[in-house]
């Protein structure tokens, strides 16, 4: 891939995140789905009495009121209702949806997952320039059943910010697939990818969510982690994050998607550059 200064993809900004985030949420959305008019009823009233219950019992004024009038418009006019919503409150949606499982531990998508990233082989190189920064990463294990059979010709996709913290297709100057494949595990289920680990990152500071966070005197940090989606026909698609160790903020993630299962193990690799990390997926049927 083409060399880079990098002087671009760190002049980033959240409106234009904001933008491709919301763009890409509506692509994937399509038409939406038919929705239960008693449903809607009853999570929009619940959420409007809740809303009324806190301005009661806090005793919102009127400049507090006007206040989360502009900023909700903000949110709106920045396109940062993905970074929102999957920030805050996806971590209890995923929650509810997953507490069945008994494979695998999921976690949230959150806003910078892009479908249909390149294929790669079993043990192939995840596309990235010729100059990627970082520390070189082998990431690799097997894909499973519950009942402990293979999953020959799994699918693994793996997307995750680089080692300045920003994403492909969410921040100028970086090549559009830079640090996102789809790779597909081998007859034993088994996949080695080789990659670079993420760095930490802020959540876009400069919109209306940055403002938020100012206000409310709270930080916007998120681990390094690594983005999964691995899925196998007759099983349920699991969508997760993987974290590194020693991280300062496993213990308070913004987003509130850490959990224990989801550290990772790295050790230097045997031989090599770098680190390698084992990690296997247990996929629950449908």
């Amino acid at each position: 891939m083409s060399d880079t200064s990098y002087v671009d993809e760190v002049a980033a900004r959240a409106a234009e995140s904001g933008r491709t985030a919301t763009e890409q949420f509506r692509q994937r959305l399509g038409g939406g789905g038919a929705t239960d008019q008693a449903r809607v009823d009853l999570l929009a009233s619940r959420v409007i009495k809740a809303i009324n219950e806190t301005v009661i019992e806090e005793r919102v004024t009127y400049e507090e009121y006007n206040a989360l009038k502009a900023w909700l418009i903000k949110v709106g006019e920045d396109g940062e209702w993905p970074l929102f919503m999957d920030v805050w409150v996806e971590h209890s949606v995923e929650e509810v949806a997953n507490d069945h499982r008994s494979g695998s531990k999921g976690t949230i998508e959150g806003p910078y997952y892009v479908p249909d990233a390149p294929t790669e082989p079993w043990n192939g190189t995840i596309p990235m320039r010729d100059d990627e920064p970082g520390r070189p990463l082998l990431f690799q294990g097997q894909v499973r059943a519950v009942d402990g059979a293979p999953l020959a010709g799994a699918k693994v996709e793996l997307w995750h910010a680089d080692n300045l913290g920003f994403y492909s297709q969410f921040a100028p100057g970086v090549p559009q697939w830079n640090l996102r494949g789809t790779f597909i595990a081998n007859d034993e289920g088994r996949f080695e990818i080789h990659t670079i680990e993420p760095a930490p990152y802020q959540i876009p500071t400069d919109g209306a969510c940055g403002q938020l966070i100012a206000a409310a005197g709270w930080h916007a940090w998120r681990p390094a982690h690594l983005h999964l989606k691995v899925s196998h026909p007759g099983h349920e698609l699991l969508t997760t994050q993987l974290y590194f160790p020693g991280d300062p903020h496993n213990e308070d993630d913004i987003a509130g998607a850490v959990k224990p299962e989801l550290i990772l193990a790295p050790r230097p690799r045997a031989g090599g550059d770098g680190y390698e990390v084992d990690y296997d997926f247990v996929l629950d049927p449908e």
